[in-house]
């Protein structure tokens, strides 16, 4: 490419544009899912900038308060989940809200159709030493009827009926990623023009990989299939890569093959992951990409919702590990 070539070549698709042009992949769309992807793109905007500011204002560190799960609230946890329901409230196009930081759900607009569960700011302890953190979200069709007050039907629906599913990785680069059902795509912020460009168009994930992601420190209190199951990755020499944080995992092992594993332990005996707002979202993504998303015995995607906080495990990465994993359950 010549230098002329260079200075006149296209920075790419713009987020924007990107969904205008898949408008027509959902033919019960009036432009509502459009817009309501866009309002959580500039959330995650204005969260970036506030996660950029974090080491230079009193924003980082502990809240002081605990959510419904009695973890430890952070202040960008608060500060995240404010921000992205004020984003989607003002959109409009959203009936209820389904928030790791909420105790109940957030009702909205009762004329909406749109039901979003999310998980603001997932890995926010890691905040203070400066490690990736990221927001995850998933995208449901309400079923009850329009203008009617929101139900617990409408928000406790499996994961294979969501419309969209997405995360922000706040890293390096500012990334989100997302799928409507018609595969997996990655938008890089540019910050000089204040827009999300499309970087990794079409995403797939390596059938196999040589990379397992667990948190080893839990070893003892796994189940004992689990255990040999990591004994056999170290047999194989796998890489061990456990950053702590979940989107930055699985954005990992998703790009190079790998398997995240979250199970139960014996203080956690149903796992530690949300279904609705954390496992659902990134399952759909995964599947898009062709990977895989059990809790080690049926599809997370085929799991029955009966609570808003429910937690299960998670077994996800590339098909070909997350079977071989489960061949030792």
């Amino acid at each position: 490419m010549n230098n002329k070539t260079l200075v006149g070549s296209t920075i790419g698709t713009t987020l924007d544009r990107f969904i205008n042009k898949k408008q027509s992949e959902f033919p019960f769309a009036t432009g509502e899912l459009s817009q309501l992807l866009r309002d959580i793109a500039l959330a995650g905007k204005i969260i970036n900038v506030e996660i950029n500011k974090s080491g230079l204002l009193d924003i980082a560190g502990a809240y002081g308060t605990t959510n419904v799960q009695g973890e430890e609230q952070q202040k960008l946890d608060v500060i995240a989940n404010i921000r992205f329901i004020r984003a989607l409230k003002n959109g409009g196009q959203v009936c209820a809200i389904v928030s790791e930081e909420d105790d109940e759900i957030v009702e909205i607009n009762q004329d909406s159709n749109y039901v979003v569960a999310m998980d603001p700011l997932d890995g926010s302890s890691n905040i203070d030493v400066n490690v990736s953190i990221g927001t995850i979200f998933s995208i449901y069709r309400r079923v009850s009827p329009n203008g009617s007050p929101v139900s617990r039907e409408d928000v406790l629906q499996k994961g294979q009926k969501q419309v969209a599913a997405g995360y922000i990785l706040y890293g390096s680069s500012t990334m989100m990623v997302y799928t409507t059902g018609h595969g997996v795509n990655g938008f890089t912020y540019e910050q000089s023009l204040g827009e999300f460009v499309l970087s990794h168009p079409d995403i797939t994930c390596p059938n196999d990989g040589s990379i397992y992601s667990v948190n080893e420190g839990s070893y003892f209190s796994f189940e004992k299939g689990v255990q040999q199951y990591i004994e056999y990755c170290k047999e194989q020499r796998y890489s061990a890569r456990y950053i702590g944080s979940l989107v930055s995992d699985f954005h990992r092992n998703m790009f190079k093959g790998g398997i995240y594993i979250y199970p139960r332990t014996d203080k956690a005996l149903n796992g530690k992951l949300r279904l609705v707002y954390e496992c659902n979202a990134l399952a759909f993504i995964a599947e898009q990409a062709g990977g895989v998303a059990t809790d080690g015995e049926q599809r997370i995607m085929d799991l029955d919702p009966l609570e808003l906080h429910q937690r299960t495990q998670l077994f996800i990465g590339s098909k070909k590990m997350v079977e071989k994993a489960e061949s030792f359950l």
